[in-house]
């Protein structure tokens, strides 16, 4: 494999393992706070079709991605009213939203542009550009560095920045700010943090909105930056990777982050091998490639992850005591 091969690798990594990164945070903040997240899928199926549907009629990725956010939070909220407010199931409220977002993006998609529930394809203002980094004129001399810099750091798109971006910045949100100090504090012991004065609903509220929020943004990745509109279950289940590395990475941010770039990694590989023969095995079917970073999901949930455990008050509705 020469180093071209291994930058190209590394390039569709980080692009790959952006909706991962972006699904796996969102899911931070929520289960933090005790609130177990498993509709991270149907919300990004969710704004990635409203992201795609709106920059096709509008022309606009900037509205494209506030309407994949809004529905995001909008789907987000309606979970919460369900598990937060009404205290109901928190995993079959989840399960509702997904079931939801499946039916509906393909009903709509194909009621109001009558593609078989795809939108149309975007023009160039409809979707994000790959943006090309300071310097990498300057530094495209120098051996490895250069060819580093140029094709696997920059030439991403905005939201890939952002994604990477939000992990130190979820770092500090929950381990040295206030803020982050009740958020934890209501996902292990509401109890004690009613006791204090704090409402742990519009805690856990606060916690869900920044989940709908990024989610919204991985969704739109999809369809708007990644893709060049919305197709039929175009998320392909990675809101439930996104899940797995949130568990293998033990509701922390940098470990969500390289456990992440390990799926990417994967997948770029999977796309990668699907057009090798492998030594003394030959040609490889194609399913059995794309299947490869959900077996090491299986792998990695089957006991290769040591004892996770989540927060202690997580799925739990809280009820006040009078």
């Amino acid at each position: 494999m020469d180093f071209q091969v291994i930058l190209s690798i590394l390039d569709a990594t980080l692009r790959l393992s952006t909706p991962l990164l972006l699904a796996c945070l969102a899911g931070l903040y929520s289960e933090r706070a005790g609130v177990f997240d498993i509709g991270l899928e149907g919300k990004m199926l969710a704004a990635a079709f409203a992201a795609a549907a709106v920059a096709a009629v509008y022309g606009s990725m900037w509205l494209g991605l506030l309407a994949g956010m809004a529905v995001s939070l909008g789907t987000t909220l309606l979970q919460g009213v369900a598990a937060i407010t009404l205290r109901g199931n928190q995993l079959i409220a989840a399960v509702a939203i997904n079931m939801l977002a499946a039916g509906l993006t393909t009903f709509l998609g194909q009621t109001w542009f009558g593609q078989g529930g795809r939108t149309p394809a975007l023009g160039p203002n409809g979707r994000f550009a790959p943006i090309e980094l300071p310097f990498v004129a300057e530094l495209s001399g120098i051996p490895i560095l250069g060819p580093l810099y140029a094709e696997v750091i920059s030439g991403h798109y905005l939201l890939v920045y952002i994604a990477f971006i939000m992990v130190p910045v979820t770092w500090f949100v929950l381990f040295r700010t206030r803020f982050g100090l009740r958020l934890r504090a209501v996902g292990e012991n509401p109890k004690a943090v009613d006791t204090a004065g704090i409402s742990v609903n519009r805690m856990r509220y606060q916690a869900i909105i920044i989940t709908g929020l990024l989610a919204g943004i991985a969704g739109a990745y999809f369809s708007i930056a990644q893709g060049s509109g919305f197709g039929n279950n175009m998320t392909a289940g990675k809101g439930y990777i996104a899940l797995a590395a949130l568990i293998f990475a033990k509701w922390k941010p940098v470990p969500a982050m390289f456990t992440c770039l390990l799926f990417g990694f994967l997948d770029a590989l999977q796309i990668r091998l699907q057009s090798a023969r492998l030594p003394l095995i030959g040609e490889v079917p194609v399913q059995a490639i794309q299947a490869l970073p959900y077996i090491l999901t299986v792998i990695l949930l089957a006991g290769f992850i040591g004892k996770a455990v989540g927060p202690k008050a997580g799925g739990v509705p809280y009820v006040k005591e009078r």
